[in-house]
């Protein structure tokens, strides 16, 4: 789906609420929403059920909750005015989603 800049964050002791956080931006709200619901849609497929999604309707902010895995997916000026990397990059961000794998283990 070309999604840009994506970080995975470990934030296992950060946080009870997640295991790994993937923030992600789109180029458009339609963008955004697309990337969402592509991922929804590959983890319904491989047998996760998402437990809800948040923003979609705006598009500019999209928030799914894979439980162990929390997915935001922003326009770039909304990322970058709440800084969600800054608020839990515990010097663990990874430039690729290929790694939530190996954050999941």
């Amino acid at each position: 789906m070309k999604a840009v800049n994506v970080k995975v964050l470990d934030v296992r002791g950060l946080t009870d609420i997640a295991d790994t956080l993937i923030v992600a931006s789109g180029t458009s709200d339609r963008h955004v929403r697309s990337i969402a619901e592509h991922v929804i849609d590959q983890a319904k497929r491989n047998g996760f059920r998402p437990l809800g999604t948040e923003g979609a309707r705006e598009g500019e902010w999209v928030l799914v909750d894979m439980q162990d895995i929390v997915l935001h997916v922003m326009l770039p000026r909304v990322r970058e005015f709440y800084g969600l990397e800054r608020l839990w990059d515990a010097g663990t961000a990874h430039e690729s989603a290929s790694n939530v794998a190996h954050a999941r283990q």
